[in-house]
């Protein structure tokens, strides 16, 4: 019996769908497994299919060609380590399972069903896959492994079976996708495993933009205890070899590779970044363009686009009215030049003066108000979407959180888009952004280093520019106050009385909830964006679009 053991962890990206090219990932870390002397290489939950696949995991036609490319990957990796990766399964008891499979010598040589399915935040499972009965370890040359998918890890049960059933370490595959902070939470969770089963335990998880979501990476690997022996880079694609050693008391992770892990605006650049990058590889598309208005908005979102795929890859498009200012036309000029992205400048003043006198005769003995303003921005979009049409060119929306979650953004306007990158982003938090990317460069971002946001995009009054002396703050609280109320109101689920607990003005906080509740119907038009809260609106916070409560407090 040998006293090591060696796992090959591939940290690695898959495609919802594509399941011939994960297998052909899944083939070349098993490749390199086999190179190392790898007694068995490991891939994270639900490779084979991409993660989170949705209904399309409960098609039979699906789960068929996942069963033959499984049975074809087992056959090409025979003659090496065994090879363990995640995929859908149907059990003995006809149901469908997220389950992980062990190919070894030609076959699928054993497959374990995930227990604990996750129905809360991004995660339907309870809807899409039955649980089985708990299982045991399972064998691998002479070793006896646990293997808790993902949710099964979070609960002591689980691991606790397996190591009741003789299991001598833990493998825990996962799919678990980014919101800030959360690699703490992970952390602590497998931690506590750790300390309660006295086993070495190794947590893989996948990179890679899916949708919204994006799954940030960061394995590691603990020894009893809870000492870490090796931590893995966030959001990059890894594949890395750990060795363990049995000992007197049991096997033993040996120290490896050990990477420190960026902090909180980094991660959400970062995310904000892949997210994109993915998003656009991943359905076909190359090129992007935004509207550019010289506020805070269209600038970082310019900025994300260009480091995303570079400044060749992007075009900015400044869409000027009358009310656009002499500063606004500067600055947004001086981003695309900062950035060496493509800049083209579109008036829209003619098409406005058609729409108006084509409206004229039906709006006669009205005073103008909201529907003028939003004729502008639905023109912006109206030549935007007809730029993308043209050139095969992704429009790039350009809302935070905060416009998303109160309505303060044009529907059919500046909400036209295929992606939106600031999504999940607070206003006061895009501000930080900026000035974070203004003084940081990393190898991972293609756009050009320095200070690439002017300043005064960063400190002037922001404003749609839609009237005369606009500003957003006539319409809305300034923003401190707004995100504020908002980060109660739906990241904490709280009332009104904690928002005047809190400090905040209660007509503030009435108000503020009755434009998040009645701007429901424009998030369910709106287009998708990066994730990186717990409570992002689509599947974190899912409310009815006609809803008459209204907290009394």
């Amino acid at each position: 019996m040998s006293d090591r053991f060696r796992i090959t962890l591939a940290q690695l990206n898959p495609t919802v769908g594509d399941l011939a090219g994960n297998a052909a990932k899944a083939r070349t870390a098993w490749e390199e497994g086999k190179a190392a002397g790898a007694d068995i290489v490991a891939l994270p939950e639900m490779f084979l299919t991409g993660y989170q696949a949705q209904d399309l995991i409960v098609k039979p036609a699906f789960v068929a060609h996942v069963q033959s490319e499984l049975t074809a990957l087992a056959e090409a990796c025979t003659d090496g380590p065994a090879l363990a990766i995640g995929g859908p399964s149907v059990g003995e008891d006809l149901k469908l399972h997220n389950s992980y499979f062990v190919l070894q010598g030609g076959k699928i040589a054993s497959t374990v069903h995930k227990y604990f399915l996750p129905n809360f935040n991004v995660f339907d499972e309870v809807r899409l896959f039955s649980r089985d009965m708990m299982q045991g370890p399972v064998a691998v040359n002479g070793v006896r492994i646990g293997m808790p998918i993902c949710e099964d890890a979070w609960y002591p049960d689980v691991v606790e079976a397996h190591e009741e059933s003789g299991a001598e370490f833990i493998l825990v595959p996962n799919g678990s996708p980014y919101f800030r902070d959360k690699f703490e939470t992970r952390l602590n969770h497998m931690v506590a495993r750790v300390v309660e089963c006295g086993l070495p335990l190794i947590y893989l998880n996948m990179v890679g933009g899916q949708d919204d979501q994006v799954f940030d990476g960061g394995s590691f690997v603990l020894n009893p205890g809870g000492v870490p022996a090796v931590q893995l880079p966030t959001f990059d694609e890894v594949i890395s070899h750990v060795d363990l050693e049995r000992t007197d008391n049991g096997w033993r992770a040996l120290d490896g590779d050990f990477t420190q892990h960026p902090d909180a605006m980094e991660q959400d650049y970062r995310v904000m970044v892949t997210a994109l990058r993915d998003y656009m590889a991943k359905t076909g598309f190359k090129k992007v363009l935004l509207g550019l208005s010289g506020g805070i908005d269209s600038a970082i979102v310019a900025t994300i686009a260009v480091d995303a795929l570079g400044a060749e890859n992007v075009r900015c498009v400044m869409l000027p009215s009358e009310y656009t200012s002499q500063g606004s036309l500067d600055d947004a000029k001086a981003v695309a030049e900062n950035l060496g992205c493509q800049y083209d400048f579109v008036p829209i003043g003619k098409t406005r003066d058609a729409v108006t006198k084509t409206l004229g005769p039906l709006f006669e003995g009205t005073k103008p108000d909201l529907t003028e303003e939003n004729v502008q921005s639905r023109i912006r979009g109206l030549l935007l979407m007809a730029l993308s049409n043209k050139f095969g060119e992704m429009l790039l929306t350009t809302g935070n959180k905060s416009e998303v979650a109160v309505g303060y953004a044009t529907i059919y306007g500046d909400m036209a888009g295929g992606y939106n990158p600031i999504k999940d982003m607070y206003k006061t938090r895009v501000f930080d952004c900026c000035r974070w990317r203004n003084a940081n460069h990393r190898a991972w971002m293609m756009g050009p280093e320095g200070a690439v946001i002017p300043e005064a995009i960063i400190t002037k009054p922001p404003s749609a520019e839609l009237r005369e002396d606009q500003k957003d703050s006539d319409s809305l609280p300034d923003y401190p106050v707004l995100d504020g109320i908002l980060q109660i109101l739906v990241d904490e689920d709280g009332s009104i009385a904690d928002c005047v607990a809190a400090g905040y003005d209660r007509a503030d906080a009435k108000r503020i909830e009755h434009l998040l509740y009645i701007s429901e119907y424009k998030r369910f038009q709106s287009a998708p964006g990066a994730r990186l809260s717990k409570r992002a609106f689509w599947l974190d916070r899912r409310y009815p679009i006609v809803n008459r409560w209204r907290d009394p407090s």
